[in-house]
């Protein structure tokens, strides 16, 4: 089972991952991970990735894609995979497709989790942190963490301008990529504004058509 999913900032993708994670025995990818790793392991890509993110600039799509095809030759992909935060663009997603079919596979499903931005907004500006045991949680809890104890904080990108900031170029860089994996026939928008259980039970469902 080979997956891509979309959706913006603060919309549950990362919960969505976990429990597909869980159900099908599949590694969840980001881009996050695969800069983190490359950089650590000091591979030829994560090296010439370092120049770019050290100046401050974004890295190239080909090195992106380059990164991502290192990462999806591994043999823990080979049942499967779930990438998250990948491809951002219809240019990525040709080359992703294009590297896929190289090694006679596709992406069987791309999973859209929608939440209205309102909501998102409302979400991520009142999300906490702990600063001890990092475990999230929102304002209402207060200001300690009732599971440790730890002083419960606000993330600097959480506030309220730079949330509708993200969730604006996700739009943008979005919208194209939404376009292609429709004319694939095999985007699957989900209500994201549900329990988790209830969303949980669409995103099986769509993963098993």
């Amino acid at each position: 089972m080979n997956i891509v999913l979309l959706g913006a900032p603060g919309a549950g993708k990362g919960t969505q991952a976990k429990l597909l994670v869980e159900a099908y025995k599949i590694p969840h990818i980001s881009t996050g991970d695969i800069f983190r790793a490359a950089l650590s392991e000091g591979t030829p890509l994560g090296l010439e990735a370092k120049k770019y993110m050290d100046a401050g600039e974004l890295v190239p799509d080909q090195l992106v894609i380059d990164l991502m095809d290192e990462r999806l030759s591994q043999e823990d992909t080979a049942p499967g995979f779930i990438l998250d935060g990948f491809p951002r663009t219809a240019a990525q997603a040709v080359a992703l497709d294009e590297a896929l079919h190289a090694s006679g596979r596709v992406i069987d499903v791309a999973l859209s989790i929608d939440v209205d931005p309102e909501v998102i907004v409302k979400r991520l500006s009142s999300r906490r942190t702990c600063a001890d045991c990092g475990r999230i949680t929102n304002v209402d809890e207060g200001e300690v963490c009732v599971v440790c104890g730890g002083k419960l904080e606000q993330r600097a990108d959480d506030n309220e301008a730079t949330i509708r900031n993200r969730l604006s170029v996700y739009a943008q860089q979005t919208e194209p990529l939404i376009s292609y994996y429709q004319a694939k026939d095999i985007l699957v928008a989900i209500d994201g504004d549900r329990p988790v259980e209830t969303v949980w039970a669409d995103v099986k469902a769509a993963c098993e058509r």
